[in-house]
């Protein structure tokens, strides 16, 4: 995956007392360079965004944390042209007619899984196929 000079210390600064949220991070990061080896990614100040020719996913620390969801986790945001139809979506939202935006709560390593990185893959496939 291509990362910019300045990626390391972007990601220590975004997640800068969050060691539990990091880890997360870093295990879905791992597997993403294996899913996504063409992929860029660019540490934001809201969100670290991964990028084909477009953006199709992301990650963010949950800002407007529902009651029920865990004290520690990453918000996965997913592209796609439908809703995701899976108790682990947390939101989704149709900004756009035919595109949706999912967000999928990360908690635990274990849930970095295939059924994760099969939406990344469709959502990089997506957004591959825009203009």
């Amino acid at each position: 995956m291509k990362t910019p000079a300045h990626y390391a210390p972007d990601v220590l600064f975004f997640f800068d007392g969050k060691p539990a949220e990091l880890a997360l991070y870093e295990t879905l990061f791992r597997h993403m360079e294996e899913v996504f080896p063409d992929a860029s990614v660019k540490v934001q100040k809201s969100q670290i965004s991964f990028y084909g020719r477009h953006l199709f996913g992301a990650v963010s620390l949950p800002v407007r944390r529902k009651k029920n969801w865990p004290e520690h986790c990453i918000v996965v945001t997913i592209g796609l042209s439908h809703p995701l139809e899976s108790p682990r979506a947390a939101v989704s939202v149709e900004p756009y007619p035919g595109r949706w935006t999912n967000h999928v709560l990360v908690s635990e390593a274990s849930q970095v899984d295939e059924e994760l990185l099969e939406w990344l893959n469709e959502a990089w496939a997506f957004a591959e196929s825009k203009r």
